[in-house]
């Protein structure tokens, strides 16, 4: 015993660090990596994203207690979140707000009514579109615009639904990749405990698909 406090005496400025940076990363901030592509163009497979964990609430370090809401995640915020109907952590899109009444015909987004405008954008380094070629389209619906993926083969077989209205205290999220996305489609709506954070940019990238190989384009690439 007296062999191990004197490890933890002569160490604990290391000590002291790392148990700052657990509680850091727990409460403030905090980086996940990204295997899938769900959210394709906007965030790519190999990404490793910022999560700024008191966008929304600042929580107790280590636990899921939130001490102080600071705000409610609005409409576009692309946010990470601990699913239990999914059994794993998310990133998707804010579409619909709680009262929100949200439709999907035809890949086409209407949210109260209102259509959301879409306009052809031509994006290349997708790996996915090899085996599966893709249209993209900027979504805009008042001042948020944002990349959507829509799956050529797909088309006419997506998984549209609505109109619904979302419930209080939940959201309906979406992902980018319209059709390679198990979100609200399959899920459900997702409550606003489950919700740890909203995604602000790219750390760093690096390609699965070619050895691991730096993306130097995408570091500190804002999120929108």
């Amino acid at each position: 015993m007296r062999a191990i406090l004197g490890l933890i005496y002569r160490n604990k400025g290391f000590i002291t660090f790392m148990l700052c940076m657990v509680m850091f990363r727990s409460a403030v901030a905090d980086w996940n990596v990204v295997p899938t592509g769900s959210m394709q163009p906007t965030i790519r497979i190999g990404d490793r994203i910022l999560v700024d964990k008191a966008a929304y609430d600042l929580h107790l370090p280590l636990t899921s207690l939130s001490l102080w809401r600071r705000a409610d995640p609005a409409r576009g915020d692309i946010v990470v979140l601990d699913s239990h109907a999914a059994g794993e952590r998310l990133v998707k899109r804010v579409i619909g707000l709680p009262g929100d009444r949200v439709a999907l015909i035809d890949d086409h987004l209407f949210v109260n009514g209102v259509a959301a405008d879409y306009r052809p954008l031509h994006i290349a380094g997708i790996r996915d579109d090899r085996a599966d070629p893709a249209r993209y389209v900027e979504e805009s619906l008042g001042s948020i615009h944002h990349a959507v993926r829509w799956s050529v083969a797909a088309q006419g077989h997506g998984l549209d639904f609505g109109p619904i209205t979302v419930p209080a205290g939940q959201y309906l999220l979406l992902g980018d990749d319209r059709d390679n996305s198990a979100d609200s489609r399959y899920y459900g709506f997702f409550p606003r405990n489950e919700i740890t954070g909203r995604a602000t940019r790219v750390a760093l990238s690096l390609d699965p698909g070619n050895h691991y190989l730096p993306r130097s384009e995408r570091w500190g690439k804002a999120l929108q």
